[in-house]
């Protein structure tokens, strides 16, 4: 992956964040505000008494000391703290419909941040391979959250394989209070049965923040086209092979390997009640976000 230019790098940016702020100014804010709860109701102040108020809120002290009944107002603890898992490794590189997986992963990373910076919550990104690449810890504000989306666009992965439980096992330990997590992610990381190689550490990452994955592929990871003999490289492996796509029986084959890993991992987010969203390289991406969050 050829690096771009610190001008093109900007024009970049700045064409994800035009897009992407106006989305979520007049879509996403309320939404993510109704999906993503806060921590809880926190004291706000008194006042008098309004029919129609819960009595268990009723303020003694100052009722007595006012002669008249008072009652104690809460609000809800807004604040959350967000953080993207964001999955650079080198299959984000595929993209057959004028956009790469890690293209719609990166408008769709700038959405959610500017979403919960419209809350007034903090974002923070952890960007991974088989390995942590870059941790980004959670802060507030706009040069902040253009960090964090130019991260995402221009960060060259050292490793080239995908390790989704090394992430996951990072924000345990790195992140002691609870967040908001969003894996962003092809969740191309199984074993050969095709199960997921990352239960063990969903399992605990669950048990501490609320994670929700975001499924991205590109629509030519489901079928193979019938396009004759053609020579397919690994991207993050680097093993190629020839393939003759001509065969209906290597297409059916491939067709059952993609169906079958894409199933393992929704029946795996059902288990620890993981809430998960499928979107395409050609698709717009708002109908599914919108789906995800009413789903909360």
């Amino acid at each position: 992956m050829s690096r771009l230019t610190p001008n093109d790098l900007l024009k970049k940016v700045r064409k994800i964040e035009i897009k992407t702020k106006a989305l979520s100014h007049q879509i996403f804010a309320g939404e993510y505000h109704s999906a993503f709860k806060g921590r809880g109701m926190a004291f706000s102040e008194v006042r008098e008494y309004q029919y129609g108020d819960d009595v268990r809120n009723m303020d003694w002290n100052v009722t007595a000391r006012m002669n008249a009944p008072y009652v104690k107002v809460f609000e809800e603890e807004r604040e959350l703290t967000v953080v993207l898992l964001v999955d650079i490794s080198r299959s984000g590189l595929f993209g057959t419909e004028g956009k790469t997986k890690r293209e719609q992963i990166a408008e769709i990373a700038a959405v959610l941040s500017f979403s919960a910076i419209l809350n007034n919550d903090k974002v923070g990104a952890l960007l991974f391979s088989d390995k942590v690449e870059k941790f980004i810890p959670p802060k507030k504000g706009r040069s902040h959250l253009l960090h964090i989306i130019r991260e995402i666009i221009d960060h060259e992965p050292e490793s080239t394989g995908t390790d989704i439980g090394e992430a996951l096992r990072f924000l345990t330990g790195a992140v002691k209070k609870k967040c908001t997590a969003f894996i962003l992610s092809d969740m191309l990381d199984v074993n050969g049965d095709g199960t997921p190689r990352y239960e063990d550490a969903l399992k605990v990452a669950v048990g501490r923040h609320d994670i929700s994955v975001i499924r991205v592929h590109d629509p030519r990871e489901r079928t193979i086209p019938d396009v004759g003999l053609v020579h397919v490289k690994d991207s993050e492996t680097g093993e190629g092979a020839w393939i003759n796509t001509s065969s209906r029986k290597v297409r059916d084959a491939y067709s059952a390997w993609f169906g079958n890993v894409s199933a393992s991992a929704s029946r795996l987010f059902n288990r620890y009640q993981v809430d998960s969203v499928d979107i395409a390289t050609d698709e717009d991406y708002v109908r599914a976000l919108m789906a995800l969050f009413h789903r909360r």
